[in-house]
Parts: C-alpha cells; sequence; structure tokens
C-alpha cells in the first residue's frame, strides 16, 4: 500500500475538474456589460448609438466590451457605407446563449433581491 499522496494543487485541480467548463464559460461571457450587452442583442440588430441608449454604457466601454464580444465570436458587426452606420447582432454562439439567459433571469426572479 504504497500510494504517492497528491500533491495539493493535484488534490484541487482534480476536485475542481468538472467545473472547468464553467469556469471558462463565466470568463467568456461573464462580465457585466458583456451580460448586458447580450442580453440587449437578444431583441435583434442594433446600432452602436442604439446599444448606447439602451445599456447606459459609455461609448468607450460599449466599443470595448463589442470588440471583445467580437473576438470570442458571440457578436457579429456588419458596416454600411451609405449612410455610415455599424450594426451589431448575436452570432449562432451567441443566440445559443439565450436560452440560458433566460434560465438565468428566472433563477434571479426567485432567488436574488433586488439590490443586492
Amino acid at each position: 500500500m504504497s500510494q504517492q499522496a497528491a500533491t495539493p494543487e493535484e488534490s484541487i485541480e482534480e476536485k475542481n475538474e468538472g467545473a472547468c467548463p464553467v469556469v471558462e464559460a463565466v470568463e467568456e461571457i461573464g462580465s457585466q456589460w458583456r451580460l448586458v450587452i447580450l442580453h440587449d442583442l437578444q431583441e435583434g440588430e442594433k446600432r452602436f448609438n442604439e446599444l448606447k441608449r439602451s445599456t447606459g454604457a459609455s461609448s468607450r466601454t460599449l466599443s470595448r466590451v463589442l470588440d471583445d464580444l467580437e473576438d470570442v465570436e458571440l457578436v457579429d458587426r456588419r458596416v454600411e457605407e451609405q449612410p455610415i452606420a455599424t450594426y451589431y447582432s448575436l452570432t449562432e454562439k451567441g443566440e445559443a446563449l439565450c436560452p440560458v439567459m433566460d434560465t438565468l433571469e428566472d433563477w434571479a426572479d426567485e432567488w436574488v433581491e433586488p439590490g443586492n
């Protein structure tokens, strides 16, 4: 019975192995502004200024977060030349999050007190 004891690091990794996909998903979509924008785009394609008004984000924050969401392929950007306008919409990957967002909203309605 000479089993080698797991190091603390290995033991933690093994314990968290099942949570890794959840943690990775939350890291990809989990900032407050990312969630606000993804939720807002569930209604359909919007122009930059429409998103700015509906989310309350500053231009700088909105631009940065939209770029981040594009990088992880959750949001698509479409540019029109005449008149010049930029439109944002959910990609297929982003749309696949809609049921998850709806479920989180239902959970929050039941379990999260307003203001917490």
